[in-house]
């Protein structure tokens, strides 16, 4: 008579090994859990069989089949996988990131999934760790491991959006300049931010493409970034472009057939597009720094209002006097 008196563990994950103690187990034919026979059985005595659990879910019954008969049945629970931990909680839309996943029942898994797409890579440490790339994704998932035992518990994981460019990368500080971002998760974007800054207004054209415009901003760099349901992006450095400012302009006077060479002092002058004494262009202009210019004046009458314009905007004006 084939009698099984314990099953150790009595629950276990499929692709566990389980310990079968009784009797009449020599010469055994199989070992079944409910009506599916173990992936593989040993009989090491009349008394001890080990086997591993084939894939299942459940509660189900193991029994031994063997000249004697078959045994009587005995209670075995399979072990859905349990998720505990994954570190680290986010990673970039464009996927890469190594994520552990930590918890229990893990062997024999075959997949790793976040959200519904399945991890570009996945590998079984343990029955209690897994390590796993996520594949390109958006907004907030859950990360889920399936075993032959059923799925686990979800974890949840945000993908934060990606910049990858930004054009132009310059403005004015007046801001309104519509500058275009490049990255990707793109999707349910809920702020653009300049400098910390809210973007002035911005359009969410596709997953992987804004149309923001620069907010009015102090000058100097400010950080580019990008704050989707899954957190905030990486930064990218936009330059805000002063306005010119003049504070002298040498000599501040000449003949009204122009041709005199006029130094322009000031901040805030490279990039220079233009230099008008009144409504007329300079004859000529070269910027020698960001505070020096030399203007040659054009033709003229009376006194007049000089001013420069860069890509910052356009300056203050002194006076001119043509004798």
């Amino acid at each position: 008579m084939t009698t099984i008196s314990l099953v150790q563990p009595s629950t276990a994950p499929a692709g566990a090994q389980v310990t079968i103690v009784g009797s009449g187990f020599t010469g055994a034919t199989a070992v079944k859990f409910g009506a599916t026979n173990a992936t593989s059985f040993t009989v090491l005595s009349n008394n001890v069989i080990t086997a591993v659990v084939p894939p299942g879910s459940g509660s189900v019954l193991v029994t031994v089949v063997a000249p004697g008969g078959t045994s009587n049945g005995v209670s075995f629970a399979y072990t859905v996988p349990v998720i505990t931990v994954i570190n680290p909680m986010s990673g970039p839309a464009s996927g890469g990131t190594s994520v552990t996943i930590i918890g229990t029942g893990f062997t024999g898994a075959t997949a790793v999934k976040f959200g519904a797409t399945n991890a570009t890579s996945f590998t079984v440490l343990s029955d209690n760790v897994i390590t796993a790339v996520s594949p390109p994704g958006a907004g907030t998932v859950q990360v889920t491991v399936v075993t032959p035992s059923g799925t686990s518990n979800g974890a949840t994981y945000n993908y934060v959006p990606t910049l990858t460019g930004l054009s132009p990368t310059s403005g004015p500080a007046a801001g309104g300049t519509v500058v275009t971002l490049t990255g990707t998760g793109f999707t349910g974007v809920t702020a653009v931010t300049f400098g910390g800054t809210p973007a002035t207004s911005f359009t969410v054209n596709s997953d992987t493409q804004i149309t923001a415009t620069a907010p009015a901003h102090a000058g100097g760099t400010a950080a580019v970034t990008v704050t989707g349901p899954g957190g905030t992006s990486n930064s990218l450095p936009y330059t805000y472009i002063p306005v010119p400012v003049l504070t002298a302009l040498a000599p501040a006077s000449g003949p009204a057939a122009g041709g005199t060479s006029v130094t322009i002092i000031g901040t805030g002058l490279t990039g220079a597009t233009a230099v008008k004494f009144g409504a007329t262009n300079a004859t000529s202009f070269t910027v020698l720094s960001d505070n020096v210019i030399t203007a040659t004046a054009p033709a003229g009458t009376g006194t007049v209002q000089v001013q420069v314009t860069t890509p910052g905007g356009t300056s203050n004006t002194l006076p001119y006097t043509y004798v």
